[in-house]
């Protein structure tokens, strides 16, 4: 498959990061071992179609530490209502798959929305329309439309603060043209 040429700092995030995976697949981070990572890295990334990791250029710590406090709550709050409804209710539980159309196309947003999502108990990414920038994901304990907003709100939500952390000036600028009511503002 032909494709246009990527910059090789463009590349350069994704080749660190396949050397740091073949490290720690091989549990071996001499330089010889790091050295053959990186050849067939490159190899990897030249031959193969893989989408370049487009960076922002911005990342707000500060924001990202606030992020993750308020995840690691959420966490630790779905688990307690995960358990809580195997335990007490069982199979009388009801989900459904919802449709969550996104702000950003950005690769880079949609993954880390969909992997943040996934990663709180209750809910999980079963499909991504990368073309209309849409997750669709599987959420426990829904039974009425007002369950879907909610779910609808809280994956916005999270996007919202994921490109505040580090999504591009245009999307930034987007979001100041909306009301934030913020990540701690819902919950799943």
């Amino acid at each position: 498959m032909s494709r246009k040429p990527i910059s090789f700092r463009t590349e350069l995030p994704l080749l660190v990061w396949l050397v740091i995976v073949w490290g720690a697949l091989w549990r071996d981070f001499s330089p010889g071992n790091l050295l053959f990572g990186a050849l067939i890295a490159v190899l990897v990334a030249k031959f193969f179609y893989l989408p370049p990791v487009e960076l922002s250029g911005r990342f707000n710590v500060l924001r990202a530490i606030s992020f993750a406090m308020v995840f690691l709550g959420k966490v630790a709050a779905a688990s307690f209502l995960v358990l809580y409804l195997a335990v007490v209710k069982g199979p009388k539980v009801r989900s459904a798959v919802v449709a969550v159309p996104l702000r950003s196309h950005s690769d880079l947003i949609v993954t880390a929305t969909g992997h943040v999502i996934s990663l709180i108990p209750g809910s999980l990414v079963v499909e991504v329309d990368r073309s209309t920038s849409t997750l669709y994901l599987h959420a426990l304990n829904i039974y009425e439309e007002a369950g879907i907003a909610k779910i609808r709100q809280e994956v916005q939500n999270i996007e919202a603060a994921l490109i505040r952390i580090m999504g591009t000036r245009q999307e930034l600028d987007a979001l100041q043209d909306e009301p934030s009511p913020g990540l701690e503002g819902a919950a799943l």
